[in-house]
C-alpha cells in the first residue's frame, strides 16, 4: 500500500468535503406544513432563512395551534436539509460510511 497515494486521496475528499460544506451552506430546503400555511425556508447547514405564515392560521385565541405550526415547519425543514446534506456527502465518501 502506497502511503504517498493514500495520503493525496484523502486530502483530494477533504477539499471535497469542504467545498461540499460551503455550497449546502448556501442550498436551500422548503418545508410547509398545516397544509401550506406555515412555510419555512432552511439551508442544508439549518439556518432559518425565512418563515412565511398564512393570516388565517393566525388567532388570539389558540397562539399554541400556531406555535405548533412554526415549530414542525422549522423541524421538518431542518430534516430535509440533513436528508440533502447526507446524500451529498454520501456521494462524495463514496459509501465509506465516514461519520458527518
Amino acid at each position: 500500500m502506497d502511503i504517498q497515494k493514500l495520503m493525496k486521496q484523502a486530502q483530494k475528499m477533504q477539499a471535497g468535503m469542504a467545498a461540499a460544506q460551503e455550497e449546502l451552506a448556501k442550498k436551500t430546503v422548503e418545508a410547509s406544513v398545516g397544509g401550506g400555511k406555515v412555510t419555512v425556508v432552511a439551508t442544508c447547514a439549518g439556518d432559518v432563512q425565512s418563515i412565511k405564515i398564512d393570516k388565517s392560521v393566525v388567532d388570539p385565541e389558540d397562539v399554541e395551534f400556531l406555535q405548533d405550526l412554526v415549530l414542525k415547519g422549522v423541524q421538518e425543514a431542518i430534516n430535509k436539509g440533513k436528508e440533502v446534506s447526507a446524500a451529498e456527502m454520501q456521494k462524495l465518501t463514496g459509501g465509506m460510511g465516514l461519520p458527518f
